[in-house]
């Protein structure tokens, strides 16, 4: 069940190797949110891949990382994403040892961020460009450069004729 399409996080779809790691370090960050950082590099893979990295000095609790990471693997598999490796990276500590390791405004505030993260990255529809006010669906300007039939051979920009008296 690795094809295209498919919804499940298997090996192929991680980024294990501290080689892959370490080439997508390099690269600017993609996009930055409060606590996270999404790291991107274009792959030849058909699919998209992930890593994510929770430092103990940000999120103190295992039961903290564990939960950032499993948000993060649940919406990395429902985004469709084109072929892309991402790492996902806390950057700001996200609670203390003092709090609560997990609640559920933590656990809201985290999947927002991360949904905008992996969003950023989804493909865009392209929108058709605009006509412009001169050229309709039903009459285009040619593309040679040469008037529309029934057009003037020589337009004139506007004001610059004779004025009438």
């Amino acid at each position: 069940m690795t094809g295209e399409g498919s919804h499940d996080f298997a090996r192929v779809r991680r980024i294990v190797k501290t080689d892959e790691f370490s080439s997508v370090f390099r690269l600017r960050p993609a996009q930055k949110t409060a606590h996270f950082v999404l790291y991107t590099r274009p792959n030849a893979l058909p699919h998209a891949r992930l890593g994510v990295v929770a430092a103990k000095r940000f999120a103190p609790r295992a039961v903290t990382r564990n939960t950032i990471k499993r948000i993060t693997r649940e919406l990395f598999r429902t985004t469709p994403l084109p072929g892309i490796d991402c790492i996902v990276r806390l950057a700001r500590p996200v609670n203390t040892k003092a709090g609560p390791a997990t609640n559920t405004a933590l656990k809201t505030l985290l999947h927002a961020e991360l949904a905008k993260l992996f969003a950023s990255q989804a493909p865009r529809m392209r929108k058709p460009a605009p006509l412009s006010n001169n050229a309709t669906a039903a009459d285009p300007a040619p593309a040679t450069g040469a008037p529309a039939a029934g057009a003037p051979a020589a337009a004139t920009p506007p004001g610059s004729g004779p004025r009438p008296s």
